[in-house]
């Protein structure tokens, strides 16, 4: 019956009303009563009242098809016990609600008819009592494919539908895309061999032949992120780096398809071209890199895909640009006058809009005479920049890129060789062929023989000279490793047979070089680069008078970023990664200011226990305990607020204290520790 028609029956449910103080209805009589003669029933069961989302179903429901079940009531009785002509709700409080909001809605009547059964003979709170404890709520899968049948046979939207049942149009489409699962899906989850997030996980993918390929691969096995990620393999999530940088919108315009996630509250999803995907990106950093060949006045320009791309390249740094001491002056004057004006306001207070329009002003200015350091216009006349994407989804420019053919000139011949000595693939093209009279003038040249033993007892000479001279040694180490950090990899200008092998790490944890540590290291190699030369052969007329202390810091800096102590299973190296634990207590390295825990860095990315731990450790038992129950991302997610500021870290970034050689060993202990292998495992491998 609808709401249209009940309505229609008013003046007929009032008469009974009326007529019901002479005539009490009978036990199960169906009657009709005004719904502002309905009471709540004080021995009703239920005391935690309905929720506000329950009401609004109901609502939706009556609304949509009137009231399905009656509410069962008893007569209310005055202190005589005789009738007062109202109605208590034993059972159906949640529809008297829905039909009061309906009211207050101006949906129906105050008075609208209630279709009602009488009950005069049960206890009413026992009633109440057994109508919410012996009901069993219909199974999950039987109300996905209920939806799904109301919206294949009636043709209903998701809004329809969601009108009809008082939920939001997301939950809808929810439902449905669950009640199209794999019917084998669906037989699993009913027979409780599939919990509802795997039910989920499985159906981010509306293609039953690919979710029942995945079920069948899976086994018996099927955690949910894995069953997420081979329904999405191929695919490329919506929060990707490549679609944060061209944008979803952009690549819908293009004819690209988005496998929207329907059971994430973000609504994320995943981009199922990544050709077209990649092409975009390709074409975008092309335009970003033209711009700024075009801006800039680089000689070349170009995408990168990698930062193998960027490292197989020379670079040349900027270098400081001489200023004339008139514009020194105006610089230094503007300077001091923006300072002065920040430090005279309080911090409390804003600046007054002369003080903000004079800041502009200079602002402006200062702009005007260009960067303190820039790259001479004939290096950019034979160099180059490469755009490539970052971790962040942001374009990063590299610039002060040489490739090999731009270099100014080959290493030159050495106008010291010893008569007729041709170093090995060097020269050969001026070696007299053997068709060809050797010249009459000056003597026979050496034999390579000769010249080999002659040279070698050079080299002892220079040896010990060397050792005999430490500031010269740090020199002659310090060349070495400079030109095999900011120069080219072609080319051997040092005798000295000292190999360093720079490693990028980009690769291996995207983002690594935009952190703290890695912005300062980045910050001491352009700092550097801009005080040595462009050419490898003059590095050491640079060196050569500078103070051991400038050289110590160069070397310093070389040696950093020479190390690696990456722990990779496939190149095992337990003694070098013993002596980076050395290091790292030596150098007192606290990765608390590199590092910080979050769900996308660390909790997301390990076991339930390894986040109660950390929380444990950060916080208390206590709290771990809290979010014991939770799914995975939201314990994820919960963890990284918990332990905001603490300086927790997993095992592998923690420090080993220094041992004090004075301190007495603790009585029973060896030199080694269990718990010590257990806290620093590089050490323990």
């Amino acid at each position: 019956m609808t709401a249209q028609s009940t309505q229609a029956r008013i003046p007929a449910a009032a008469d009974a009303a009326a007529t019901g103080a002479d005539q009490e209805p009978v036990h199960g009589a169906e009657i009709f009563v005004p719904l502002n003669l309905l009471k709540a029933s004080e021995k009703n069961a239920r005391k935690v009242k309905h929720s506000e989302a329950s009401i609004e179903a109901l609502a939706a429901s009556i609304k949509a098809k009137g009231v399905l079940q009656p509410p069962v009531v008893e007569i209310e009785r005055g202190e005589d016990g005789a009738p007062t002509g109202k109605y208590l709700v034993t059972i159906g409080e949640g529809r008297r609600q829905a039909l009061r909001l309906l009211v207050k809605r101006k949906t129906i009547k105050r008075n609208h008819p209630v279709r009602v059964t009488v009950d005069s003979e049960n206890d009413a709170h026992e009633i109440s009592l057994d109508e919410n404890v012996t009901r069993e709520a219909m199974h999950a899968a039987d109300q996905f494919e209920a939806f799904k049948r109301l919206s294949d046979e009636k043709g209903y939207g998701a809004e329809d539908i969601g009108a009809r049942f008082g939920v939001t149009a997301t939950v809808v489409r929810q439902r449905l895309r669950l009640g199209a699962a794999a019917p084998e899906l669906m037989a699993a989850y009913r027979e409780g061999a599939l919990a509802l997030d795997q039910l989920m996980a499985f159906c981010v993918s509306a293609d039953q032949d690919r979710q029942r390929q995945v079920f069948e691969q899976l086994g018996e096995y099927r955690p949910v992120h894995a069953i997420r990620r081979a329904m999405t393999e191929a695919k490329v999530r919506a929060d990707d780096k490549r679609a944060r940088f061209v944008g979803v919108e952009a690549y819908e315009s293009e004819g690209g398809t988005v496998l929207r996630d329907l059971f994430t509250e973000d609504g994320g999803g995943w981009l199922e071209d990544p050709a077209l995907l990649d092409r975009m990106v390709g074409d975008k950093l092309a335009v970003l890199a033209d711009e700024a060949r075009q801006r800039e006045g680089w000689k070349w320009a170009g995408a990168a895909s990698d930062y193998a791309e960027v490292s197989a390249l020379g670079r040349v740094y900027p270098v400081e640009v001489v200023r004339s001491e008139e514009d020194a002056a105006q610089i230094a004057a503007l300077s001091e006058e923006y300072d002065a004006l920040v430090s005279g306001t309080d911090a409390a207070d804003a600046l007054s809009p002369e003080a903000d329009a004079r800041l502009e002003e200079i602002d402006k200015a200062l702009q005007a005479f260009g960067p303190d350091f820039d790259y001479p216009a004939e290096v950019k006349a034979r160099a180059g920049v490469l755009v490539l994407l970052g971790h962040d989804g942001l374009a990063r420019f590299e610039r002060g890129l040489v490739r090999a053919e731009d270099v100014v000139s080959d290493r030159p011949a050495d106008p010291e060789a010893p008569d007729g000595w041709t170093a090995e693939g060097e020269g050969e093209g001026d070696a007299p062929s053997a068709s060809e009279p050797e010249a009459d003038e000056g003597p026979t040249p050496l034999s390579e023989r000769l010249v080999i033993d002659l040279t070698a007892h050079r080299t002892m000479g220079l040896r010990d000279a060397v050792q005999a001279d430490a500031n010269m040694a740090l020199t002659v180490v310090v060349h070495a490793l400079a030109l095999q950090v900011f120069y080219p990899a072609w080319g051997t200008w040092t005798p000295l047979q000292l190999r360093m092998t720079v490693t990028g790490l980009e690769k291996l944890a995207p983002g690594v070089s935009d952190g703290p540590a890695g912005r300062r290291v980045a910050d001491r190699l352009e700092a550097w680069g801009a005080r040595l030369p462009e050419e490898a052969r003059d590095l050491w007329a640079v060196l050569a008078p500078m103070p051991p202390s400038d050289l110590l810091d160069l070397m310093a800096c070389c040696t950093g970023v020479g190390l690696y102590a990456v722990r990779d299973p496939h190149d095992r190296k337990p003694d070098a990664l013993a002596h980076a634990e050395t290091l790292a207590t030596v150098t007192g390295l606290d990765m608390t200011g590199t590092w910080t825990a979050t769900a996308s860095s660390y909790f997301s990315r390990v076991a339930k226990a390894r986040v109660l731990e950390a929380v444990t450790e950060a916080t208390s038992a206590e709290e771990a305990g809290r979010i014991a129950g939770f799914k995975k991302g939201d314990m994820a997610e919960a963890a990284e607020r918990l332990v905001e500021g603490k300086g927790w870290l997993p095992v592998v970034l923690r420090t080993a204290p220094a041992v004090d050689p004075d301190a007495a060993e603790p009585e029973g202990e060896g030199e080694a520790s269990p718990s010590d292998d257990d806290a620093y495992p590089f050490a323990a491998e």
